[in-house]
Parts: structure tokens; C-alpha cells; sequence
């Protein structure tokens, strides 16, 4: 079975995301024990925590907030990896103001440093999890989309 750096972060985020740490390189050594002892490839850990580091890395960035809404506008490469479905749920969470501006583009950013050819609505959501969940004030976003992620119960109706 290949598994990629996404299933990679999806199983750490789901198996220690409660988990206190308190010394990070020493957890780090721990984690990567665990999940080489679960089955992953080495090189699938080390760029799933290249993945998490950009992601940290992010978070220290200056922001960029817009006080209004904005247009956005996919690259090719954006339109190749994201088909219109997860298009419109970026949107529709951007207008459900569960991502602002800011955090999607973070959630972009951290799309397109995956190395997958096409991201699922499902992977999506995992995605923009991780996102919120790295974000100090964004609690309250990240726990509606917690509920939708692990209950699988629908945000919006038809």
C-alpha cells in the first residue's frame, strides 16, 4: 500500500492532536518511532514534517489580514489540484467565515506543498483542519469544522 505524506499527517493529527508535548525534539524522535512503527515509509514522516514545519513557519509569518471580502482567483496549478467541488467548499467556508482571506490562502499554501497530483473534498477538510488548528484565534472555526471532519455530519444542507 503507498501511503502519502497526507495520510502521514492525517494519522498523527488524529492520533496525537490531544496529546501534550513537552519537549519537541524529543517528541519529534518519539513521533517518528511511532509512525515508522505503524507502517509509514521514512520518507513519507520526514516530508510530512517538512510539511508541518512550513506550516509553523506560516503561522510566525507577519499576517496579511483583509478586513473585506476578496476575489479569489486559482492558478492553473491551483485548478489542477483542486476540482470545482473543493473550490466552492474553500468558498463556501470563506462565506461561512470559517476561513477568512488569511487562511485560505494558508490552506493553499499548504495544498500545494503536497506532493498529490489532486486533492479530495475529504483530504480538504483534513487540510484545512491542520490550518485552523495551527491558528491561535481561530478555536471556534476550527471546532465547527472538528464536527464535520471526524462526525461526518454535513455543514451545509442541499
Amino acid at each position: 500500500m503507498k501511503e502519502s505524506v497526507l495520510d502521514v499527517l492525517m494519522y498523527l493529527f488524529e492520533q496525537y492532536v490531544d496529546e501534550e508535548m513537552e519537549d519537541q525534539e524529543a517528541d519529534r524522535e518519539q513521533l517518528e518511532s511511532r509512525l515508522v512503527d505503524a507502517g509509514f515509509p521514512a520518507s513519507e514522516i520526514d516530508r510530512a514534517f517538512e510539511w508541518l514545519d512550513g506550516l509553523a513557519d506560516q503561522r510566525d509569518a507577519p499576517l496579511a489580514h483583509t478586513a473585506r471580502p476578496s476575489l479569489r482567483l486559482y492558478t492553473a496549478a491551483e485548478k489542477a489540484r483542486l476540482d470545482s467541488e473543493t473550490r466552492g467548499f474553500l468558498l463556501f467556508l470563506e462565506q461561512s467565515e470559517v476561513l477568512t482571506p488569511y487562511t485560505r490562502e494558508l490552506v493553499l499554501d499548504r495544498v500545494m506543498a503536497l506532493d498529490e497530483d489532486e486533492i479530495d473534498l475529504e483530504q480538504l477538510k483534513w487540510i484545512v483542519l491542520m490550518v485552523l488548528f495551527n491558528q491561535p484565534d481561530r478555536e471556534l472555526a476550527y471546532n465547527e469544522l472538528e464536527d464535520l471532519v471526524f462526525e461526518e455530519t454535513p455543514l451545509y444542507l442541499h
